[in-house]
């Protein structure tokens, strides 16, 4: 198994920056990829970015482009989503999931709790 645990979430105005961090720990050398997904209540969830674990190649979700950035250490077992100019319609629950077979990104088998996130305008 593999366990996630987000952080860095919070309060912040709009045009205002933060950087959530996912520390994950057990299996993790069996980890294909990293993502970063949000969801607001009542809301299906969404993608935001992912990163090969071993490549460290992102992706990103359109709409956050040129704001966002994912990336990871792997020597911390820890993926980072650095988001920048954040907007009202960023607020959401963010969570980090793992990947750990050759299915991801199209499928994600370990979720952390998420991370509030929530931008005041």
């Amino acid at each position: 198994q593999v366990q996630l645990v987000e952080s860095g979430g919070g309060l912040v105005q709009a045009g205002g920056s933060l950087r959530l961090s996912c520390a994950a720990s057990g299996r993790t050398f069996s980890v294909y990829g990293m993502g970063w997904f949000r969801q607001v209540r009542g809301k299906e969830r969404e993608f935001v970015a992912r990163i090969g674990w071993v490549s460290g190649v992102p992706y990103y979700a359109e709409f956050v482009k040129g704001r966002f950035t994912i990336s990871r250490d792997n020597t911390r077992n820890t993926v980072y989503l650095e988001m920048n100019n954040l907007k009202p319609e960023d607020t959401a629950n963010y969570y980090c999931a793992a990947g750990l077979t050759r299915n991801w990104p199209g499928k994600y088998n370990y979720w952390g709790q998420g991370t509030q996130v929530t931008v005041s305008s």
